[in-house]
């Protein structure tokens, strides 16, 4: 079986009913993946429905190329680009827009990527492996206190400066090139941590984020997403960590409220700030009965938005 079909996309059927697709719509999944998403959204369309899919994973490229469909066109680009990929591959504006973000269960069941310490392998964890510098290299000339910030403001490790020092006591014998040795220094400096949970955890997944750019990408993306909807187009995002989720609630919030202005101002109410967004419901997290066939959606929280279109007569019409 390939990785295609055992992997399971995390709310797909839910975020597939938020996007609410159209057969005649055009759409965006801005993280293929393995295609669970993508190919939901397929099987959604009529023959004049359109999909555009980015990826920046090689591997989840060669998946998605065993799509024959002429409806079908993916890109290997980050989602940063999503702007520039949409108009160079033809597309103008989009009915719906979708993230899941963060890393895939494929990515850290390959041990040979680096991105889990179940798996002794080079320390790599770029998402993109033709670009880049790995993990290993990014620690190897990191100051003290950059890995210091990093571990803690991505991995929320209260240890952060002591497992900082660890690795740059380690590297003056030699460069911390695999996943294992990672491992080892943090669990050596993590003097406590919650029952259940490896204290490496919290590490690997700050230096994933760093390594990929994880936050600066999605606030980059975001925008774009927006403006690239079209009046009535929805927009979903599947976040796994809390500092990604924080970051798109403050987004679709700032995007569904007006923008502040001085009060007593002499405006009429047609002149003032409109939201660009509507927020659709609350958030959302999988179910528990997903959760006992896929633990990795425990942590999945989903946000929904909607464009708003231009406004005549007092109202939100879509153009």
């Amino acid at each position: 079986m390939t990785d295609a079909l055992t992997h399971v996309a995390v709310l797909r059927e839910e975020a597939v009913a938020a996007l609410d697709v159209r057969p005649e719509g055009i759409y965006l999944d801005a993280t293929f993946g393995r295609g669970g998403h993508s190919r939901a959204i397929l099987a959604r369309l009529g023959q004049g429905g359109r999909l555009l899919a980015f990826d920046r994973d090689p591997e989840a490229i060669r998946v998605g190329q065993g799509i024959q469909d002429a409806r079908f066109t993916l890109l290997h680009r980050p989602f940063a680009e999503l702007r520039t990929g949409a108009d160079e591959a033809g597309f103008a504006a989009f009915d719906g827009v979708l993230f899941d973000l963060g890393v895939s269960s494929p990515q850290l069941d390959d041990g040979g990527r680096g991105f889990s310490f179940r798996h002794d392998a080079p320390l790599d964890m770029r998402m993109d492996t033709t670009r880049g510098e790995t993990a290993a290299e990014w620690l190897a000339r990191a100051e003290i206190r950059e890995i210091t910030e990093v571990i803690r403001n991505y991995g929320e490790e209260r240890f952060a400066f002591q497992i900082a020092k660890k690795i740059v006591a380690f590297r003056a014998e030699r460069p911390v090139a695999s996943t294992g040795e990672f491992a080892a220094l943090v669990r050596e400096a993590v003097r406590s941590r919650e029952p259940g949970q490896d204290p490496a955890t919290r590490s690997f997944q700050a230096l994933r984020i760093h390594v990929n750019q994880e936050i600066d990408q999605l606030a980059l993306a975001l925008p774009q997403a927006l403006a690239l909807l079209k009046a009535g187009g929805r927009l979903v995002v599947i976040a796994f960590h809390s500092l990604e989720d924080r970051v798109v609630k403050r987004f679709l919030r700032s995007a569904a409220a007006p923008d502040d202005l001085p009060k007593n101002l002499p405006l009429r109410a047609h002149e003032t700030p409109q939201p660009t967004m509507r927020l659709l419901g609350r958030a959302r997290k999988a179910s528990a009965a997903e959760v006992a066939v896929n633990p990795r959606a425990r942590s999945a929280v989903m946000r929904v938005g909607e464009k708003l279109g231009a406004r005549q007569g007092g109202a939100h019409v879509a153009r």
